[in-house]
């Protein structure tokens, strides 16, 4: 009886194990008949959406010192430097500032800040060449938020912007059908023209 049980028991351990890796394949496959997900970057650039996480902007004037941040946060990075005014009797903010090399993100500063003094913005470049360089005081997280909108360089792209105009399903799509959006030579394509133009005025007032 105990033989039959170990039996039993390997050959529904195998049937579950050959139904997951089944779950595994099935998605792979069905990505392998998706089109290819390639955003011309950096002449293309997404729009985040509206919850999200990006660098964290910080109004000097709005904080308190309450150091509710330095609390909530999972490994206590924020750092607040205050002294006490005697005359006014409330906390004086002489520093501020976060690291987003350290930074994982996680918005708890932003939702228990008790006046609002944070947020998270849509910037996500925040690469650099020497990592001490991501450590940002409150003047660099008082810099207001970079815009992909607004950058006339930039061809902004909401999410699936790599498949065509008004379509959201990837699947079944010819290898013809033009996407969302243009190609980096067609942008200068563009360019070209608008530069002929300025140099002829130049040449013109001279």
């Amino acid at each position: 009886m105990n033989f039959l049980k170990q039996v039993g028991d390997y050959a529904k351990g195998t049937a579950q194990a050959a139904k997951y890796i089944g779950q595994g394949l099935s998605v792979t496959f069905d990505h392998l008949r998706r089109r290819p997900i390639t955003v011309q970057y950096p002449y293309e650039k997404l729009i985040p959406s509206e919850r999200f996480r990006g660098r964290i902007h910080f109004e000097f004037d709005k904080c308190i010192a309450c150091e509710v941040c330095v609390r909530v946060c999972p490994i206590n990075l924020p750092v607040v430097d205050w002294e006490f005014d005697k005359a006014s009797k409330k906390k004086k903010l002489n520093h501020y500032s976060i690291d987003f090399g350290v930074c994982i993100f996680c918005g708890n500063c932003v939702e228990y800040c008790p006046t609002n003094c944070l947020s998270m913005t849509e910037e996500y470049e925040l690469a650099a060449y020497d990592r001490h360089e991501l450590n940002y005081d409150s003047v660099a997280l008082g810099r207001l938020p970079y815009k992909v909108t607004e950058d006339p360089m930039v061809t902004p792209l909401r999410e699936l912007a790599y498949l065509p105009k008004g379509v959201m399903n990837p699947h079944n799509l010819s290898g013809s059908s033009r996407r969302a959006g243009k190609l980096p030579q067609e942008i200068l394509d563009e360019m070209e023209p608008a530069s002929g133009e300025k140099e002829m005025s130049a040449d013109a007032k001279k």
